[in-house]
């Protein structure tokens, strides 16, 4: 059987050829033109999106933080400084296995192990590759340590940075107070006010006093370092940086000397001591005893010290000076005096009969006077000096509490005196519908009498009795106490202004001249109840002594001091300024449960504080008028 020859057919074959290569061309040009067109959206239209998206991915902003505003006293002596100190910083993402690099870390530099377990707290608010400190003062020996085995421990380091510290430790505390880290208030706070990115860098914050009321002029502004980061995020190379903006430097009122002398004076005792400016409002001197170390809450304070300072009984972190309420007792007699003139229930003549108590009508039972057998015929002014009770118990009872509850509002009692700390209260100036709101009870006579001597339930603080002496010293003008002297500005001090409240207006401005001279009196005379104390002073002075009771006396108890528990003795009381005629300070003093009263415990201190206070008043007016002389 014979096979058909098959015959090509060369002219189809050519056209198929050809179409199919067609086909393919158009294909290839149309995936060309496709590719062309993305090339250019990507290059040319998308451009300057896709740079920036691809930017944000190669470069990072690292925050830097500014470095701290310093803390001066007015003879520009530092009492806040920065130091430099190393810390031991994780970077957790160049560790394999990070538990075992931290043990490693704890038996080779001996820390324990609550260390490791705040690193954990921190690590989780931080990225991996960010630094985290595991250790932020590393000692000398530690540092020498590390030093030598650095090399095996990758994504483990030392860091330099600055840190916080109080030259003066317990000594300034209740005024400059301190800094401590950032808490989870402190972030929320700073998140809700708009201030959260401007402390990106930074690992602490004003937490008390001075360093808490100016945290926004010491903080200063943030700066950024442009860096190039690697796929992992680690930085490579740094590209720019925008220097962070330092905080302000600020010099305060406060006289280190005399501050020091505070505490000396104070002791081992409870108690305050405030020495102001009569003319500004400037605080000299504001010393609460006891205190306590700020720099141990920089770096965080340990569980240990903190509840040996919130369980102590002597109540270290209390300040006294703005926090201490305590009844004024016979140092307010001065303004009680002069609002009976004002109110024209007495006048400078009046005078009653002091057998050494007081009764009122159809009540059985006598209100002693401190002097058992009474002061005999006293008026204002001698009342004043000898500070007669008897003659204020008549007064108060006249007057009635809601005329003194008024009156002494007005300078400054039952509320804030405003100064420049936020660690204030506004203690208690009661009154009859007080009394109705607070304990459902109506108001007694007798309660009236107690107030009429700063006792029953009015308590004031040492810096609103300030306000209130120096509102007498001055006649009335009411000055805002202040710690804040003023502020450095682009190196350029800029003092800060001197502010005040309404001042108290009398019908008959005579009238202080006659309480002023009953507190000149108090010091200068020979029945003066600090007479002994400012004996011989070289200047003059006024004042008012003032002997608290903290417990109640029975109808016939006496009073003694070295056979009752301490806690429950009097506190010792002064209110003074001086010089008399020309008031330039104003002193208080504050005791608790002394041995003695405020003409023999509290004025003493404060003939010792004024002493000081006249040899550097003199020594700068001398220097002043050297300095006038030589331009």
């Amino acid at each position: 059987m014979r096979h058909r020859t098959h015959i090509r057919d060369h002219d189809t074959e050519a056209a198929v050829f050809g179409r199919r290569v067609l086909v393919a061309m158009v294909v290839v040009v149309a995936a060309f033109v496709a590719l062309a067109s993305n090339m250019y959206h990507l290059q040319v239209s998308e451009h300057n999106e896709l740079q920036t998206r691809s930017n944000d991915n190669r470069i990072k902003l690292l925050p830097l933080a500014p470095n701290r505003g310093l803390i001066y006293d007015r003879n520009g002596i530092l009492l806040a400084e920065n130091t430099p100190i190393y810390s031991l910083d994780v970077t957790p993402e160049e560790i394999d296995d990070l538990e075992s690099t931290l043990n490693q870390l704890q038996q080779l530099l001996g820390f324990p192990d609550s260390t490791i377990e705040r690193f954990y707290r921190n690590l989780k608010n931080q990225r991996r590759f960010n630094n985290v400190p595991l250790l932020d003062d590393v000692n000398e020996q530690q540092l020498a340590i590390f030093a030598a085995q650095q090399h095996k421990y990758p994504g483990v380091s030392i860091e330099a940075r600055l840190i916080r510290n109080y030259p003066h430790k317990e000594l300034l505390t209740h005024a400059v107070g301190y800094v401590a880290k950032i808490n989870r208030s402190d972030v929320n706070r700073l998140r809700d006010s708009g201030e959260l990115a401007n402390y990106a860098a930074s690992r602490t914050i004003g937490k008390l006093g001075i360093e808490k009321y100016y945290e926004k002029d010491l903080h200063g502004e943030v700066g950024y370092q442009s860096v190039e980061v690697n796929n992992r995020g680690r930085a490579v190379r740094t590209l720019s940086i925008e220097a962070p903006e330092p905080g302000q430097d600020i010099v305060l009122e406060l006289d280190l000397e005399l501050q020091k002398k505070a505490a000396e004076l104070l002791g081992e005792q409870r108690g305050s001591i405030i020495l102001m400016d009569a003319t500004t409002g400037g605080v000299l001197a504001m010393a609460s005893t006891p205190s306590y170390d700020p720099n141990w809450f920089v770096n965080g304070i340990s569980v240990k010290q903190y509840q040996s300072l919130l369980n102590s009984t002597q109540s270290p972190l209390l300040n006294r000076a703005t926090q201490g309420a305590y009844p004024p007792a016979s140092t307010i007699k001065p303004q009680i005096g002069l609002l009976g003139l004002e109110d024209g229930i007495i006048t400078e003549k009046t005078r009653i009969w002091d057998p050494g108590w007081f009764e009122i009508k159809g009540v059985d039972r006598r209100y002693r006077d401190w002097l058992a057998w009474g002061h005999g015929w006293v008026d204002v002014e001698t009342a004043i000096t000898e500070s007669c009770d008897t003659f204020y118990y008549d007064l108060a009872l006249k007057l009635g509490v809601d005329k003194i509850s008024s009156f002494m509002g007005r300078f400054g009692f039952g509320e804030k005196t405003g100064i420049d700390i936020h660690e204030e209260v506004s203690a208690l100036m009661p009154s009859r519908g007080w009394k109705r709101a607070r304990f459902g009870q109506p108001w007694y006579a007798g309660e009236t009498l107690s107030v009429g001597i700063g006792q029953s339930y009015w308590t004031a603080t040492p810096m609103q009795l300030a306000v209130a002496t120096a509102m007498v010293a001055n006649k009335g003008e009411h000055l805002v106490p202040r710690l804040l002297r003023g502020k450095m500005q682009d190196g350029v001090f800029e003092e800060s202004l001197i502010t005040h409240r309404e001042p108290l207006t009398l019908s008959n401005s005579d009238n202080w001249d006659i309480v002023t001279r009953g507190m000149r009196n108090v010091n200068m005379s020979q029945k003066g109840t600090a007479q002994s104390a400012f004996k011989d002073a070289p200047y003059s002075s006024a004042g008012k002594t003032g002997t608290a009771q903290v417990r109640s006396l029975g109808q016939e108890e006496e009073y003694n001091a070295e056979d009752i528990a301490e806690r429950y003795r009097d506190n010792a009381m002064y209110v003074g300024y001086a010089p008399a005629d020309e008031p330039k300070v104003v002193a208080v003093i504050a005791i608790e449960n002394s041995l003695g009263g405020g003409g023999s415990i509290a004025a003493p201190v404060a003939r010792k504080m004024l002493d000081l206070w006249h040899s550097r008043f003199n020594n700068e007016k001398k220097q002043q008028v050297k300095i006038n002389a030589d331009n």
